[in-house]
């Protein structure tokens, strides 16, 4: 998980910077993808360099993707309609948060899986 979470911070990043600058920086809200991203990843680093605050670390993260998730939902319908042809008013900000969206929501989805994971296991008696 801390690498995914390292490699979806990362693409986060660049998505904010890509949005603020096709934009033309015209808002510095198009930097929030990369703000979570760097949260993402700096929790990624965390995880990657102490491995007993691992646990902590990763559920921390799925929290933020979670709120990444939750205030991204709001670009997606203006992605369709832009991917539909029609003339959309800040087509820089729907792209991003429709990408954020999907990228926070594959973390949540796999940070749940592995959570799930981990528990089962601890859970199962030892192999004899």
């Amino acid at each position: 998980m801390h690498k995914l979470a390292l490699w979806i911070g990362l693409a986060l990043v660049i998505i904010g910077v890509v949005a603020y600058l096709g934009s033309g920086a015209a808002s510095v809200t198009a930097l929030v993808p990369s703000v979570l991203g760097a949260i993402l990843a700096a929790l990624g680093l965390v995880a990657t360099a102490r491995p007993g605050a691992r646990r902590h670390a990763m559920h921390a993260a799925a929290a933020v993707a979670l709120l990444g998730f939750l205030g991204s939902l709001q670009g997606v319908p203006a992605f369709f309609e832009l991917l539909g042809g029609a003339v959309v008013e800040r087509p820089w900000a729907a792209a991003a948060q429709a990408l954020t969206a999907v990228l926070s929501a594959v973390f949540v989805a796999a940070a749940v899986s592995s959570f799930v994971r981990a528990r089962r296991a601890r859970s199962e008696p030892p192999a004899a």
